[in-house]
């Protein structure tokens, strides 16, 4: 017998299939982690085929050393699934493999807890002594871990044939997994509705996108789908788009489905993330929640993937392999033969458009609607401040006057605010107010931001950070001013206007340590605050009974970014943070302050008509041949020279010219240059692209892996692919 493994290594030279002899007695599978000879040294890898055949000389096969697991860490449907994501994202093949399994159990960093556990086997036996008969008695009404019982005595009865001592797992459970069972509510109309549909695919698979409005109860629908496919045997896999939210849906999940449900994260430790991931593999948990990785989680018998929030463009990777959790849950689906459900207040413009008429039937999604809240509660009516006229009528405040009336007004009712500022820190730059000198990071080609509970200045891209200057560091002038407005700042401005409330804070910086975000999230669930102040984390999928306002503190901050996407971004913000209120008894109101308050993005996302922004954004991108009618590709090149980076895309542009006249795809191209990026220093290195602009029915798998082909042998500067760019910065 012999195996064919793939070198758990992220290289081009080691991206292909190595054989090994299968020893005598010792039991491989596909999927199976092993630990083999390559070279003069050895190496983890991954069995990708088994076979009773070689044409090697049987003098060069070197045998397999090891097994890792004794079972399989990759089934068979996900060895399947890395060898799609390896020609869909131009990675190898190891690389996707790696996201099949967490980091700590691959490199072998963490193993099952166990714990020693004492059991009686013979009932009857006589004891002697006070401590012999107490452990007799104690086992009598169940196994007990040997810590708590004496020593001694335990050791007596263990010799006496009286107790055994065996080991026991110990599971690490994560903190969200808990609650007291809740009965399932009365379904509305139309949710009863969309459950149907739904569940009557799980017996043959189905796409679906679930456009409900904030409050309209889509997670009741999803729960509803997972029962039934629980009820027929199959697992579900639930995503959400932040960490912040998996707290909150996997609660609710365990309170519906007990240890049936697990949660995988990356803000798990090691352990935890390990006991979890067993236990889905072990099909002791057929519910998954998690973020984006945990599209890969070992579900067998897949009935459905949930995609909640499916706008949201965390479900992308920014790293190699830059995979989409969307489109590896739509294949996914695919494969098993299960039913994908992506849901949202505000779908992205490229999944509204796939459940549009004339879609071609394998691209298609089927649109189902929840058009109203739960219990008939209207949507918040929203009120739109133009800070300009503030600003004339001498507010020289963050607040405008309505905010300032709305947030007194909700404190003195005893309900509670969220307050949106999608900007962390305190101010968004220091400049001089005599030159007009902005400090910006010395390696990155950004300004810093001015925190204030550190009193230092720090650079949002690689972390640096450097004391705030005195005076300014080019005319030495003493009037350095800061600008802008990040979350400190309206944390500060709360407390100056209202100094009874209780504000928390919730952004990067306050929730890097572990279950930051369940404990700022559980405190104000509470009530132990009265406001919580917040980047995008606290705008979507967040539900707060006594949450009566929501406020928007600067709602054009995304608009006017140089991506085509940022209208978008800005409509899908301002709605989301609109549906934190009133979603239980208590009406709920909405303050949007702008300085643009005439821009369509901003008109339509107050009226809260999601029809009407798609219609008009999807004209504007195919007038302006944006993706979802173009595929954007481009390759950065990073060195720590400029001259090296720029060099290197121009030699890649040549390249690639030629490609395209050679293969016939020129009429498919809408543009194509290299240019320095648009943040052209990162990290102390300069950045350049090969920026490629194509129509959507151009091949576009070959120009893909062309241009991989040209970032992988690029000299004097390392190269990176990206298609769709989450961030064209």
């Amino acid at each position: 017998m012999y195996a064919n493994v793939i070198i758990d290594r992220a290289s081009d030279a080691l991206d292909h299939v190595f054989t090994y002899a299968v020893p005598e007695g010792m039991d491989v599978r596909v999927g199976q982690q092993v630990r083999v000879p390559l070279g003069s040294s050895r190496a983890d890898g991954f069995v990708v085929e088994t076979t009773e055949e070689c044409a090697l000389e049987a003098a060069r096969i070197k045998p397999i050393l090891g097994l890792r697991f004794a079972e399989p860490v990759i089934l068979p449907e996900m060895m399947e699934l890395a060898q799609w994501m390896r020609g869909r994202y131009n990675c190898n093949l190891v690389e996707a493999l790696r996201l099949m399994l967490p980091a700590e159990m691959r490199r072998g960093g963490v193993h099952a807890r166990v714990t020693r556990v004492a059991r009686l086997v013979r009932p009857d036996a006589q004891v002697r002594g006070p401590r012999q008969r107490e452990i007799v008695e104690r086992l009598r009404a169940g196994d007990v871990e040997t810590p708590l019982l004496p020593a001694q005595a335990l050791r007596a009865l263990v010799e006496k044939g009286v107790v055994e001592i065996y080991e026991r797992e110990q599971r690490r459970a994560p903190g969200a997994l808990r609650g007291e069972p809740l009965p399932d509510p009365e379904l509305t109309r139309a949710q009863r509705r969309a459950a149907q549909e739904v569940c009557a695919a799980l017996e043959g698979g189905g796409r679906f996108l679930l456009h409900g409005v904030t409050g309209s109860g889509k997670t009741e629908v999803y729960i509803r789908l997972v029962r039934k496919a629980l009820e027929m045997g199959k697992s579900c896999v639930v995503l959400v788009p932040e960490i912040a939210l998996t707290p909150q849906m996997a609660r609710w999940f365990h309170q519906r489905f007990g240890a049936d449900a697990a949660i995988l994260h990356s803000g798990l430790s090691a352990g935890e993330k390990y006991d979890e991931w067993q236990r889905i593999r072990r099909g002791e948990a057929r519910v998954v929640i998690g973020a984006r990785s945990a599209v890969f989680a070992p579900a067998q018998n897949l009935g459905a993937i949930v995609v909640d929030e499916e706008h949201e463009g965390s479900y992308q990777s920014d790293r190699r392999p830059r995979y989409d959790a969307r489109e590896v849950a739509w294949q996914r689906a695919q494969a098993a033969g299960a039913v994908l459900l992506l849901g949202s207040a505000t779908p992205s413009v490229s999944s509204y458009m796939r459940a549009m008429p004339g879609v071609r039937p394998e691209n298609r999604l089927t649109l189902i609607e929840l058009p109203e809240r739960v219990g008939g509660r209207p949507l918040p009516e929203i009120e739109v401040v133009d800070m300009r006229r503030e600003f004339e009528r001498g507010n020289r405040s963050i607040f405008s006057a309505r905010l300032s009336e709305a947030l007194g007004d909700c404190l003195e009712h005893g309900r509670q605010a969220m307050l949106l500022i999608n900007r962390r820190g305190h101010s968004s730059f220091v400049s001089c107010r005599k030159c007009g000198y902005v400090v910006k990071c010395d390696a990155c080609d950004v300004s810093m931001t001015y925190h204030q509970a550190e009193n230092v200045l720090r650079c949002h891209y690689c972390g640096a950070e450097r004391p705030v200057p005195r005076k300014c560091p080019s005319c030495e002038s003493p009037y350095i001013k800061f600008f802008g407005v990040g979350t400190e700042q309206v944390v500060e401005e709360v407390r100056r206007q209202f100094p009874d409330a209780v504000v928390l804070r919730m952004d990067y910086d306050t929730t890097r340590k572990k279950d930051a975000h369940a404990k700022i999230l559980d405190a104000f669930r509470r009530g132990d605050a009265d406001v919580l102040v917040g980047t995008q984390m606290i705008a979507k999928g967040l539900d707060f009974p006594n949450v009566t306002l929501s406020g928007v503190v600067a709602a054009d901050m995304t608009l006017n970014l140089p991506d085509y996407r940022s209208v978008e971004r800005t409509f899908q913000l301002i709605t989301q943070m609109a549906g934190r209120a009133g979603r239980a008894r208590h009406p709920g109101r909405v303050v949007l302050q702008t300085y643009e308050p005439d821009h369509y993005g901003i008109r339509l996302a107050a009226s809260q008509d999601f029809r009407a922004f798609y219609l008009r954004e999807s004209a504007y991108r195919r007038g302006a041949l944006y993706p979802p009618f173009t595929v954007i590709a481009r390759i950065v090149f990073t060195a720590g020279e400029e001259e090296a980076a720029q060099k290197a895309a121009q030699a890649a542009e040549t390249e690639l010219n030629d490609f395209l006249d050679r293969g016939g795809h020129r009429p498919d191209i809408v543009q194509m240059r290299a240019l320095e990026c648009p943040v052209k220093r990162l990290r102390g290195e300069y950045r350049y692209q090969v920026f490629l602009k194509m129509y959507f029915k151009a091949d576009t798998r070959s120009i893909t892996a062309q241009m991989q082909t040209l970032a992988d042998k690029a000299e004097g500067a390392r190269a990176e692919l990206e298609v769709n760019p989450v961030n064209l910065l």
